[in-house]
């Protein structure tokens, strides 16, 4: 759902195809493209923290048993969807079909769709609920793949005389997973990170050239890709 409702009509626009969307196309457009990149976000990190329970005994005592269970998992994605749904409804409000005038100054213009700069308060909180929500995601990522990591290092600790007696050159589970639990958080918070930033750039700019669109565009379905 990222890349189909960022990535596409993005594409279609840098080819030089405007004004492909009518003001409902452009609505549901920015309204999916935003739930879908909240719930990527939410269930990636669901993903981390539920790894986290299953291999980390530390946490696996202070938390119920009954959180593996799958009714668990299937219960807290379908939160997700709720959350992003009701957080991002605001932007059916605001996202409108392309501007003919030849003032758009006071639009952040798309090619294919624009959105008006809402008011101070609007943005105000609007920012804060993204950045808190976003923040908690990103925090949560990190601190349970680093858990994670440190569970891993141990295990290998402990079992290295043991697979060092039988002179296996081939490289441990512990140092693959570890790997990839590296890998994957730092692509995370990499990508959602300057991505927020740049977002964040777009809307305190006037008028951005459509170079920086571009690229925020591009960073934003850097992860999802």
């Amino acid at each position: 759902l990222v890349l189909c409702c960022k990535g596409v009509p993005q594409t279609l626009a840098a080819f030089g195809l405007e004004a492909f969307l009518d003001e409902a196309g452009c609505k549901l457009v920015f309204y999916l493209h935003r739930v879908a990149r909240g719930v990527s976000l939410s269930t990636t990190c669901l993903l981390s923290g539920f790894q986290a329970i299953k291999l980390c005994p530390s946490i696996s005592r202070w938390m119920d048993l009954h959180i593996r269970s799958p009714k668990c998992i299937v219960l807290c994605c379908f939160l997700c969807w709720v959350l992003h749904l009701v957080e991002n409804i605001h932007i059916v409000r605001y996202a409108t079909g392309p501007i003919n005038s030849k003032n758009k100054t006071m639009d952040k213009i798309y090619l294919y769709c624009s959105s008006p700069i809402p008011g101070r308060l609007v943005f105000s909180v609007t920012a804060v609920i993204f950045f808190f929500t976003d923040g908690m995601c990103l925090a949560i990522m990190i601190w349970t793949s680093s858990s994670m990591v440190l569970v891993l290092h141990r295990h290998k600790q402990r079992v290295q005389h043991i697979r060092s007696s039988r002179l296996s050159p081939r490289t441990s589970h512990e140092t693959r997973a570890t790997h990839t639990i590296l890998i994957l958080v730092s692509m995370f918070v990499s990508f959602h990170a300057l991505a927020a930033i740049l977002s964040f750039w777009l809307t305190q700019m006037q008028n951005p050239s459509q170079w920086l669109r571009s690229i925020s565009v591009l960073v934003a379905s850097g992860f999802p890709t």
